[in-house]
């Protein structure tokens, strides 16, 4: 049976309704191997880091000196400076960014206070380099990444699927060490103009978002229960082997050689589940705006389930299974898949008591599974759709129970166990409830 082969995400969208005149503005990242000997790009990222690590130091010089803060552009002064009788490697701008890299995570940490985040106090032997725009050229299909005067520039091949971007498409580069693969990866930065899709209808549809079902979504008339149970797996079998790792580094000396092998392992073991995890999540959001579009939804809510569990302390796996829930990225995904698709997105709907509610006679009733069974008046529905036709009813009506779920269920599976499943285009099936 021949096998469809589909185009690169971000192929379809730039070719999709060119006659549109609105358009939106879209930022996306492109990973791809690096071709680059590795003592060269080991080479340039000593450099961002060697130049990051002096300016951190000089800033908390001054510090000490003065009990005052260096301002950013000051110590970027004061750092060309100290180079300025050395030998260049990196572009001007690349140089600018390494040293922009500790004022930023400076602020990232004073924003993030409340939950104890620490200023950055480590030296970096190795850190990120990257080039700006004003570093990047475009020549037929290669990027020529410029280097300090008198060297010549790096020239990195396009992938395919990016050979019919305009030139000034390219934003930013960025040569990052994946310790999952232990080789180099250029992350592209990407901005593009793209013809934004007509509404694709009136209606309206609901999303309930779960840690045991990704997402549950109705419009009133269809419900369907995005279900992947790999990624609760994928979760589980993260948590157990980092366990294990973090059980054998404590019968070492911190420091030592067999502690050290045990990090660079649980390092190289986290980097390629978080690999993992973001492909899973991808195909769910995926999953989820295939549905609005074959459904003709206009408007998509979502519960904030933001808020759950804050403040509790829950038993220990169901601690340990909230704390892995990655809602807030699934939600991101969800927002600039469905702006790129023509539809509205409200994320901030109260989600409370949503579940609980049931949605033929109001009473509230805490279920303890997935079936959802009033004992009032018997009312009986799958748990999380029950969920998203409260929200639908919040959202539309400004209370709950005003939207009964559909008596028929279908179940749509981005991943299937032991088959490889086309990205966004699971199998289905369709259940009634008992």
């Amino acid at each position: 049976m021949p096998v469809a082969v589909r185009k690169h995400p971000l192929a379809l969208r730039l070719t999709k309704n060119r006659s549109m005149s609105d358009s939106i503005t879209i930022t996306r990242t492109v990973y791809f191997r690096c071709r680059l000997p590795r003592q060269m790009a080991n080479a340039f990222n000593a450099e961002s880091g060697r130049i990051y690590t002096q300016v951190k130091i000089e800033h908390y010089r001054v510090y000490a000196q003065t009990g005052h803060w260096l301002s950013q552009y000051d110590a970027m002064r004061l750092n060309d400076f100290y180079n300025h009788d050395r030998p260049a490697l990196l572009h001007a701008h690349s140089i600018d960014a390494a040293q922009e890299g500790f004022y930023k995570a400076c602020r990232t940490a004073k924003a993030n206070r409340e939950d104890g985040a620490k200023y950055p106090r480590h030296n970096k032997p190795y850190r990120t380099t990257i080039w700006k725009k004003s570093g990047i050229r475009r020549r037929d299909d290669r990027l020529l990444l410029s280097l300090a005067r008198g060297l010549d520039p790096i020239r990195v091949a396009l992938p395919d699927y990016l050979h019919d971007l305009p030139d000034d498409a390219f934003t930013e580069m960025k040569l990052v060490y994946n310790p999952a693969s232990h080789h180099h990866e250029w992350h592209l930065v990407i901005t593009v103009d793209v013809p934004q899709s007509e509404s694709l209808g009136t209606n309206v549809a609901a999303a309930d978002l779960g840690e045991v079902h990704p997402a549950a979504l109705t419009d009133g008339e269809e419900a369907v229960v995005i279900s992947c149970r790999q990624l609760r797996a994928q979760k589980q079998h993260t948590a157990k082997n980092l366990a294990s790792l973090q059980h054998k580094q404590s019968h070492h000396k911190k420091g030592s050689r067999r502690y050290r092998r045990l990090q660079h392992r649980k390092n190289r073991f986290l980097a390629k589940q978080k690999r993992r995890r973001r492909d899973i999540e991808h195909k769910i959001s995926r999953e989820v705006i295939d549905w609005c579009e074959e459904n003709n939804v206009g408007k998509l809510y979502i519960g904030d389930v933001r808020d759950v569990a804050d403040g509790k302390r829950l038993h220990r796996k169901s601690q340990q299974k909230i704390g892995a829930w990655s809602h807030g990225k699934l939600r991101k995904y969800i927002n600039y898949k469905a702006t790129a698709a023509g539809i509205e997105v409200n994320d901030k709907i109260p989600e409370h008591y949503t579940s609980q509610t049931c949605p033929e006679c109001r009473n509230r009733y805490k279920p303890q599974g997935r079936v959802y069974t009033c004992p009032v008046c018997g009312f009986c529905a799958h748990r999380d759709v029950v969920g998203a036709s409260n929200i639908l009813s919040r959202a539309v009506y400004g209370e709950l129970g005003k939207v009964r779920p559909p008596e028929t269920v279908k179940y749509r599976h981005p991943v299937l166990r032991g088959k490889r499943s086309s990205p966004g285009h699971g199998a289905s099936s369709s259940v009634s409830p008992a």
